[in-house]
């Protein structure tokens, strides 16, 4: 839908709330800048298959959790379309996966050592949406401010309206902000700063997000997130 090279599909129960924006002049503009970008020879990551693969893999009536990241890994072969996650086959894990990994340990016993790759709990019903969706190879950043949060911001407003008891874990202060239009009342909100090598010794380690979540999903009569990755 943004560029018709990359046979781009959205699932249907996104799809019908979504919609609307790729008619609205920033998807517009997007849509201009990539096709640019590509023109250039510049490698966009991931691959355009997989920019919405966040919401592919967890449909909005699945939802239970979303984890919000920036935007996806520079590094070729690493991106895949969900925030943190990388592709199976890639060691070592990044700083930020490994800090995850690290605290999970700590929260539940999940030992995640042996894979960054968090497909399994998309599948589950964790949305784990990144506010830019894609990323010049190499450019850490490179597509920031070129429309993508716009759309994930009317992405995580239907989250917000659509569902009911929806745990939102934002990390650091870029995800925080982003998460102002969360009602509260409706939905848990954890926050703690960025699992970042920069930052997590600041509070994201001890903050027990994941117990946090399943707690609050059993006592909303929803069921469990497994961390465990196979």
């Amino acid at each position: 839908m943004i560029n018709s090279d990359s046979n781009i599909k959205l699932d249907s129960s996104w799809l019908s709330y979504l919609e609307k924006e790729f008619n609205q002049p920033y998807m517009q503009a997007l849509k201009a800048f990539l096709v640019n970008e590509k023109d250039q020879g510049k490698t966009i990551l991931p691959k355009g298959n997989q920019w919405f693969n966040a919401l592919n893999s967890t449909p909005l009536e699945s939802v239970k959790v979303v984890i919000l990241g920036q935007d996806p890994y520079p590094t070729v072969g690493h991106a895949h379309g969900l925030c943190f996650s990388v592709q199976p086959e890639v060691k070592p894990l990044p700083k930020s996966l490994l800090n995850i990994n690290k605290e999970l340990a700590d929260d539940l016993g999940v030992n995640n050592q042996h894979t960054g790759n968090l497909q399994p709990w998309a599948e589950q019903g964790v949305l784990l949406l990144n506010a830019v969706l894609t990323v010049e190879a190499g450019k850490t950043n490179a597509h920031q401010n070129k429309g993508w949060e716009q759309f994930t911001d009317a992405v995580i407003q239907t989250i917000n309206d659509q569902t009911e008891h929806t745990v939102f874990i934002l990390w650091g202060a870029y995800a925080q902000k982003k998460g102002k239009m969360i009602d509260r009342n409706k939905h848990l909100v954890i926050e703690s700063p960025h699992p970042s090598p920069l930052s997590a010794y600041r509070g994201f380690f001890g903050s027990k997000p994941f117990s946090k979540a399943n707690q609050y999903l059993l006592e909303n009569h929803r069921s469990a997130i497994d961390w465990q990755l196979p």
